[in-house]
């Protein structure tokens, strides 16, 4: 098996991160911290990303389902039999980690996935927290 040479192109063109993160963005019509509250409130789901020692050490937000990154896509597939109760897509789903990054890759998968009305939360917890919503208290 010949392993393919690595390529020379830069993040100036169509690769890197920061267009990974701009073209996923481009999907979404992301929500502020109030926004994200009022969708919850009305029936929608909040999906919180971050890894648990995160969550222990700043808290959580109150009936947001927590899904680690790492199994995350076989979670949010509807049609998945991993799949978390309740999802379907005309659900709207918010997807929140720590900052608003790592949930705008996950929330433009998410509705690659079927998931049509998923978004991310701008800002991510740390926004959340910010605007005075309700949080769990730290554990650590």
């Amino acid at each position: 098996m010949t392993v393919p040479e690595p390529r020379q192109e830069t993040a100036a063109g169509p690769y890197g991160i920061e267009h990974l993160l701009a073209e996923s963005r481009e999907k979404l019509a992301r929500v502020d911290p109030q926004e994200a509250f009022e969708i919850q409130r009305d029936g929608g789901v909040i999906i919180d990303i971050r890894p648990e020692a995160d969550r222990l050490a700043h808290g959580e937000i109150p009936g947001a389902l927590t899904v680690e990154r790492i199994v995350l896509e076989w979670r949010l597939d509807p049609a998945g039999p991993h799949r978390l109760t309740g999802l379907h897509p005309q659900r709207p789903v918010v997807l929140v980690c720590n900052e608003g990054y790592a949930s705008s890759l996950a929330a433009a998968q998410a509705q690659e996935l079927g998931l049509t009305r998923a978004t991310d939360l701008a800002g991510g917890f740390h926004a959340w927290k910010q605007a005075g919503l309700p949080t769990t208290a730290p554990v650590a």
